[in-house]
C-alpha cells in the first residue's frame, strides 16, 4: 500500500536555494522561493537557474525566520571570501542548517 501524502504537508515548508552568480561578479545569494510573489518569481528563479548551486532543500515554515537568518549568515561568510577559493563543504551547511531541514 502507497501512503498518500497530505496537500496540508507540502505547505508546511519552504524551498530555498544558496547559489553562486556565473558572471564576474561571483556573488553569493540565496533565495526562498515560495517566498516570491508575481512581481519578482520569474527574474529571482531566472537568476537562481542562471547561477552555480551551492546548496538547496526545504525549512520547516515555524523555523523560517530563524533559517533565514542562518542561511544569511552562511552566504555573507561566502561572500567574504577570497572569490577564488570562496565554499563551503556541503556537510558544514547541512550540519549549520539541520535543525531548520526537513525533507
Amino acid at each position: 500500500m502507497v501512503a498518500k501524502v497530505s496537500p496540508a504537508a507540502s505547505d508546511n515548508k519552504t524551498m530555498f536555494e544558496i547559489y553562486r552568480e556565473s558572471d564576474y561578479n561571483r556573488a553569493f545569494h540565496f533565495v526562498f522561493f515560495t517566498d516570491l510573489d508575481e512581481h519578482n518569481r520569474g527574474k529571482e528563479i531566472a537568476r537562481a537557474a542562471a547561477g552555480e548551486t551551492v546548496f538547496h532543500g526545504f525549512v520547516a515554515d515555524e523555523r523560517k525566520d530563524a533559517a533565514r537568518a542562518e542561511i544569511e549568515a552562511i552566504v555573507d561568510e561566502l561572500n567574504a571570501m577570497d572569490e577564488d577559493t570562496a565554499g563551503m563543504p556541503e556537510a558544514d551547511i547541512r550540519r549549520r542548517l539541520g535543525q531548520f531541514l526537513v525533507p
